[in-house]
């Protein structure tokens, strides 16, 4: 994502990059520094003191978690020069917690899993047999990501262990900042879908308007993340009801810039289920990408007040591209915690 944003900017400008230590991205920036924790009381500060300092336009984040503080504080950011571009707090709220994402969802008639939070099963004792009618189960964590703490069970037994297990998860891991809004119930459950994987890149602009909704099949996963996909188009059948999907969705959250978003059609259903969303460039991105669309480009050209060209930029993904991602080593570099470091030199 860095190098393609650094493409996009054509030598117009530069871009930052600000992360852990042992980011590899690090190594592909014009320049990085490290922040303060997400929840830190400082980190907002030294962002706005970096937009400043360096001039920078446009904030983008890749992180789930970063995105509800950022939209916090977009006004911030836009008397500091610079341009935050996440989607506003409900829709981040919407995303980042599944069971409202559940409730939202169908309330705008889209389809998804069905859901329950696990202290309303566990309080009633019912029996995960006869949980949604029967079948295997989903249990993850409510406010989660990257397939962390997720679990298929079958059975009360295997439905208790797999509660425990992903309540250990959620302590151990970052979940547990955005966990403890919601103490005791931050373990869903939902009924195991059987089918073929999508995912959506739904692109709208700066200003939240609608462009278009990019489609691809899911051929191999890791970690929660795409590995290897093909990009569909017209002729596959599928496509038009994705397709409608991605402009449905768009109209009942309203985001800003591209959503991520993982759909689940059952075999002979013809229906499509929306099992996550991520307000943000996803791990599928890169698919669209290689086959040709350049939504990196359609930001800096909305930056510029461009609607036309960046629209152009986000409709070239190519029908039948197929693509995978391929492992890559990188030394990483001596960071320094305190300074912002350039090709060019350092500026503390």
């Amino acid at each position: 994502m860095v190098d393609y944003f650094k493409e996009a900017l054509r030598g117009e400008g530069l871009v930052f990059v600000a992360n852990s230590a042992m980011s590899p991205a690090l190594t592909h920036g014009d320049g990085y520094f490290l922040t303060p924790l997400i929840y830190s009381r400082e980190y907002i500060p030294f962002l706005l003191d970096k937009c400043r300092e360096l001039k920078i336009g446009l904030l983008v984040s890749l992180f789930d978690i970063d995105l509800p503080v950022l939209a916090a504080h977009r006004d911030d950011f836009s008397a500091a020069g610079t341009f935050a571009a996440v989607s506003e707090p409900e829709m981040l709220r919407h995303c980042n917690d599944k069971y409202d994402m559940y409730l939202k969802l169908r309330e705008g008639g889209i389809g998804c899993p069905e859901t329950a939070l696990f202290p309303v099963l566990h309080g009633v004792q019912e029996e995960a047999s006869e949980l949604f009618g029967g079948g295997p189960v989903i249990v993850k964590p409510r406010f989660g990501m990257g397939s962390i703490g997720l679990y298929r069970a079958v059975g009360r037994t295997e439905l208790q262990g797999a509660v425990a297990m992903c309540s250990r998860e959620i302590r151990e891991t970052y979940l547990k900042y955005e966990s403890a809004e919601a103490p005791g119930q931050s373990v869903i459950v939902q009924k195991a879908l059987n089918g073929t994987e999508y995912g959506l890149d739904v692109i709208c602009d700066l200003d939240r308007n609608y462009v278009t909704t990019i489609v691809r099949r899911k051929l191999g996963m890791r970690s929660g993340e795409t590995d290897e996909a093909v990009i569909l188009g017209p002729e596959d059948p599928e496509y038009d009801i994705l397709q409608d999907t991605g402009r449905k969705l768009a109209a009942l959250l309203r985001p800003r810039g591209l959503t991520d978003v993982d759909v689940m059609m059952e075999p002979g259903s013809g229906k499509p289920f929306v099992i996550d969303i991520n307000a943000r460039f996803g791990g599928g991105y890169p698919f669209s990408h290689i086959a040709g669309a350049d939504v990196p480009r359609a930001y800096v050209l909305w930056m510029k007040g461009e609607d036309s060209e960046a629209r152009k930029a986000c409709m070239g993904a190519k029908a039948g591209t197929h693509g995978f991602k391929d492992i890559a080593l990188k030394v990483m570099p001596a960071a320094q915690t305190d300074e912002t470091v350039t090709g060019s030199g350092k500026h503390v």
